[in-house]
């Protein structure tokens, strides 16, 4: 009997001395590769690619960056001779097959970054990616993905900072349970098919970049958005409603907000002018109606570009937004703005070089809406090529001829158009 255990002993050395000298990767790595490799269409690796250098008659962390295994895999030193696979990315080759494919196990427990942007990947987004439990960043953007954002997503690993579903064709609510990436920093869900509406995900406290653009999302905007958000866009959807004014109250840090083209109406709220950080506002084709004067008339504003094009805002030009002294590109055309141009506009637009902490405008677009009455003198002074961008046609002005060319862009409006909005014209 003690012979007998002896002898298993010597064996279990054995393997484990001969597992030592003859591999340098995890034995279940390989397994794992292996079935994640026999799960991809053969007829779409192509000579020249990443898969196709893949030989597992070679260990791979032992072969990277030679004949075999030429790229797509990254291995790390973990314990004494034996080396895990810390990264699988692949190149933009075309590659096709499913993700959940009942061959992959997707046992990497080492796996940092799974990257397999710009392929043509199908089927729903595997359960069982929870396995990888040092996952930091996971990017299926720009595949064939489809069916839902799955709860379980939800379930990956409190390491993961970057979660990429962009430009698939992925469909249904995106869900709650992505509460549950507390140290997500980057979420991208533009480009697919989502709906329904957008959760509160007020528990992402290190989200700084967030993009859920051009999908279906409807409903109402969350009345608060993750503290540490930098950029939000949620631009081509069905969004409805007002914008909440306590909107921006938790995101102090945010610097680029894009809501364009989707059906917000009502006010704008004054507190978007003097945001203490915000730099980027885009509200463009909306229904909005009015836009309210901000304390202070947003002189401590930080706002760099505002583009409120293409809405339904009624009343005089926002005199305001010609003192906000960082303002440099204003769009406020296609709109049904009345009364003159400020003055402070024509001043602010053919100011060479910031003065006095102001910045000038080098982009004024007011053309589309019902401004009446004389050009403003400081405008006469532009010329063709001067380097800033105006344009003032397709108004109510007086005496707004092409040859300006701030004036072109369809001449001025017929007095029939102009009758309800001038109170010149009896």
């Amino acid at each position: 009997m003690g012979h007998l255990s002896s002898s298993f002993l010597l064996i279990i050395v054995f393997t484990e001395l001969c597992f030592h000298g003859c591999s340098i990767t995890h034995w279940e790595d390989v397994q794992a590769l292996k079935q994640f490799r026999n799960g991809v269409n053969s007829n779409s690796v192509s000579p020249g690619s990443c898969l196709a250098s893949w030989d597992f008659s070679v260990d791979p962390c032992d072969s990277l960056s030679g004949e075999k295994f030429t790229c797509g895999v990254r291995c790390d030193l973990v314990i004494s001779g034996i080396s895990r696979i810390t990264e699988l990315t692949l190149d933009r080759a075309g590659y096709s097959g499913s993700l959940a494919s009942s061959s992959s196990s997707w046992r990497l427990p080492y796996l940092q970054t799974l990257d397999l942007t710009s392929n043509y990947f199908t089927g729903s987004i595997p359960g069982t990616f929870s396995r990888l439990t040092r996952l930091q960043r996971l990017s299926l953007s720009g595949n064939s993905l489809n069916g839902s954002i799955p709860d379980s997503v939800g379930s990956l690993p409190n390491s993961l900072e970057e979660l990429l579903l962009d430009n698939n064709n992925l469909q249904g609510p995106i869900p709650e349970s992505l509460n549950g990436l507390k140290n997500l920093k980057r979420l991208e869900l533009q480009g697919n098919r989502l709906s329904g509406e957008f959760p509160e995900l007020t528990q992402l406290s290190n989200l700084y970049f967030l993009d859920a653009s051009n999908n279906a999302i409807s409903g109402y905007l969350p009345s608060t958005f993750p503290s540490n958000l930098i950029e939000l866009a949620m631009r081509n959807n069905s969004l409805q409603g007002n914008i909440p004014a306590n909107l921006l109250n938790n995101s102090v840090y945010l610097q680029v907000l894009d809501l364009s083209y989707n059906n917000l109406t009502g006010s704008l709220p004054p507190d978007l002018f003097t945001h203490p950080s915000l730099e980027q506002l885009t509200l463009a084709y909306n229904r909005f109606q009015w836009v309210l004067v901000p304390a202070n008339w947003g002189r401590n504003s930080e706002l760099i570009a505002v583009d409120l094009s293409n809405n339904d805002i009624h009343g005089f030009l926002p005199g305001f937004l010609g003192w906000m002294p960082k303002l440099s590109a204003l769009s406020l055309e296609n709109n049904k703005f009345s009364g003159m141009i400020p003055t402070q506009y024509a001043l602010k637009a053919v100011t060479e070089a910031a003065q006095g902490g102001v910045a000038p405008f080098e982009r004024l677009l007011l053309g589309g809406n019902y401004l009446f009455g004389l050009i403003p003198g400081p405008f006469l002074q532009l010329r063709s090529g001067s380097g800033a961008t105006i344009q003032l046609g397709d108004n109510c002005l007086y005496e707004c001829p092409e040859s300006f060319y701030f004036c072109g862009g369809g001449g001025q409006k017929s007095l029939m158009e102009c009758k309800d909005f001038s109170p010149v014209i009896p």
